[in-house]
């Protein structure tokens, strides 16, 4: 694979069982990246790539960019982690991949998997590191990469137009938006800037499915702490963009593992929105393709009086 490296739009296959295995030590890991139970059903199928992992931020308690040592990870359409085998965790991250355990491939028949092989392969697969501390890639993810240098991360950007990730326009486009949310916060400080000591919460036992109306940001910005925050969660800058519209609820947010401690954090009053995600480009240069959804309190949110039928 190193000779011809993935590339967005190419089909690959994901390896057997059997052959994933081989690739990976004692922790069921690749240079500390895990291979997780929640992958294995993808074993045999074929899927596009849509993106190189040139770099890829996390929220744990060294936020910050980073990047995976090979330069050898990508990510396949639409492939998230569904939890299942770590307690129900909802975080739904993006699910990274090593190029070892992928194969490019053409339009043939996709082999069939053994089931024994894909026995053996869980069985090499962990889910704790300790009593109270699960092992996933979130939790793995600060082992796995490296701090990206101020030039490294300059460098990354040129990488993620070569890679195919992006447009120089795209980029330019990104570069633009970090830069202005960059001289905004030196001017005018933290955005979405409240002065509450104690910040309020509200419950609306919002299910997924039912449609809300984001509320204005100056309703917002009531219920925020001096640092942009409602009991510890950020308001992105691009979540301002939703505020007056109808959206609806794609799940509720009740737990999920911590990136780089693997701690399991329990939420309240907190839901996902559908297709609302974070705002990288915001606050990292160059931005992320990670592409995590954006958390959502229920105290943001109000039931509209006229749902509409379509999201405005």
């Amino acid at each position: 694979m190193s000779a011809a490296r993935l590339r967005p739009g190419d089909l690959v296959e994901v390896k057997a069982p059997e052959e994933i295995l081989e690739t990976l030590d004692a922790d069921g890991t690749v240079d500390q990246l895990p291979f997780m139970p929640e992958m294995v059903e993808f074993c045999g199928k074929r899927f596009r790539v849509s993106r190189r992992v040139l770099k890829t931020c996390n929220s744990g308690p060294r936020p910050g960019m980073a990047a995976f040592r090979g330069d050898d990870v990508v990510l396949l359409d639409g492939l998230r982690c569904s939890g299942a085998d770590h307690d129900g965790c909802q975080k739904a991250c993006v699910i990274f991949w090593r190029e070892a355990w992928l194969r490019r491939v053409d339009n043939t028949t996709p082999p069939s998997v053994n089931a024994e092989g894909s026995k053996q392969l869980r069985a090499r697969l962990k889910t704790f590191a300790g009593p109270k501390t699960y092992f996933c890639q979130a939790s793995q993810l600060l082992k796995a990469t490296d701090v990206s240098s101020g030039w490294q991360r300059i460098t990354q950007c040129f990488g993620e137009i070569r890679a195919g990730n992006c447009t120089a326009l795209e980029m330019a486009v990104q570069l633009g938006i970090w830069l202005f949310w960059k001289t905004r916060r030196k001017v005018l400080g933290t955005f979405a800037k409240g002065n509450k000591k104690s910040t309020p919460t509200e419950c609306l036992n919002l299910q997924p499915g039912e449609r809300v109306e984001v509320k204005s940001m100056k309703s917002i910005i009531e219920t925020m702490s001096e640092t942009g925050r409602n009991r510890g969660l950020l308001f992105f800058p691009n979540m301002r963009e939703l505020c007056g519209q109808q959206h609806r609820v794609e799940r509720r947010l009740e737990k999920l593992i911590v990136d780089g401690t693997g701690e399991m954090r329990q939420f309240h009053n907190t839901v996902f929105l559908e297709g609302s995600f974070c705002g990288c480009a915001e606050i990292s240069f160059g931005g992320c393709g990670r592409c995590e959804y954006a958390y959502w309190r229920e105290i943001w949110l109000r039931r509209p009086a006229n749902p509409s039928k379509t999201r405005v």
